[in-house]
């Protein structure tokens, strides 16, 4: 199966047990939606979810959501309702970072806004082929190469919401010196401009370059990711070194959304961001 975990994941110790579970808890859920006589099809807007998401999670490809268990009481019953939340609560006590995104991952299928700051590389869903195959080349501890094959397989599949999700509205402000970095080489660069450009062309996504010198900052902390739900709920996500977080909490969601509307009127607007990347371009 593929794997997938974030903008800079790995894998930790804990990924193939998960991998069981995840898969476990899918068979589960099949087998009770069938036992109910539900297509996917037919189950998905009943608990309010997609027919890919869902299928996804049957899978094993996705951490199903905290409410998944809720919401299927009205339509599966009582009994698969005690079943799917004594299933979860073992997938939660094998939780890592893998874990972690793959509920990111499939909350941000759902999204109806989707938005991501990165001051360290090109989020996950921006990342030409070579600039991700420069980051997992370079990966400490190294990886062997079907690892990377799985990795690169999954984040490009992953990038595929751009064409499933045309109602989305995507926001992305990335640090100008993500860029003059020069990840992977000169070429390399030029495939991460070229890209940006490219995505930058859709009516639903926006992408900013935050310049070096801006002395009005709201992003001091890091690097942060929003994601608004269907119900109009905000999800943030972040990374750091091996660990990873999901904000659920309305007031922390609302802290996360305040500091990059800021950021977003302190970044080069979509037009100042193309001409730079030109600029930038024809300078390599």
């Amino acid at each position: 199966m593929k794997a997938e975990y974030g903008a800079d994941g790995g894998m930790d110790g804990t990924e193939a047990e998960l991998s069981d579970s995840l898969k476990t808890f899918g068979v589960v859920l099949k087998a009770l939606r069938e036992e109910s006589g539900l297509t996917q099809e037919e189950f998905a807007p009943r608990v309010q979810y997609s027919a890919g998401y869902i299928a996804k999670i049957e899978q094993g490809k996705r951490f199903p959501p905290t409410d998944l268990s809720t919401r299927a009481r009205d339509v599966l019953g009582p009994v698969a309702h005690k079943v799917l939340t004594a299933a979860a609560k073992s997938l939660t006590r094998r939780a890592g970072l893998a874990s972690w995104f793959r509920h990111w991952a499939g909350i941000e299928e759902e999204a109806i806004s989707l938005y991501a700051y990165e001051g360290r590389a090109i989020p996950g869903l921006l990342q030409p082929e070579t600039y991700i195959r420069a980051i997992f080349d370079r990966r400490l501890p190294p990886l062997s190469e079907e690892q990377i094959e799985r990795q690169v397989a999954a984040r490009l599949d992953r990038q595929q919401l751009f064409t499933t999700r045309p109602n989305t509205a995507f926001s992305f402000v990335i640090e100008q010196c993500i860029l003059t970095r020069r990840m992977g080489g000169r070429e390399v660069t030029r495939d991460v401009i070229d890209r940006l450009l490219q995505e930058g062309t859709r009516r639903n996504v926006e992408i900013q370059v935050m310049p070096s010198v801006q002395e009005d900052h709201s992003g001091i902390d890091g690097q942060m990711y929003l994601a608004e739900t269907p119900a109009n709920e905000w999800i943030g996500y972040t990374e750091g070194q091996r660990s990873s977080s999901l904000i659920s909490a309305s007031k922390d969601a609302s802290v996360m959304l305040q500091r990059y509307g800021k950021l977003r009127s302190q970044a080069l607007d979509c037009r100042a961001t193309v001409d730079l990347l030109q600029q930038m371009r024809g300078a390599l």
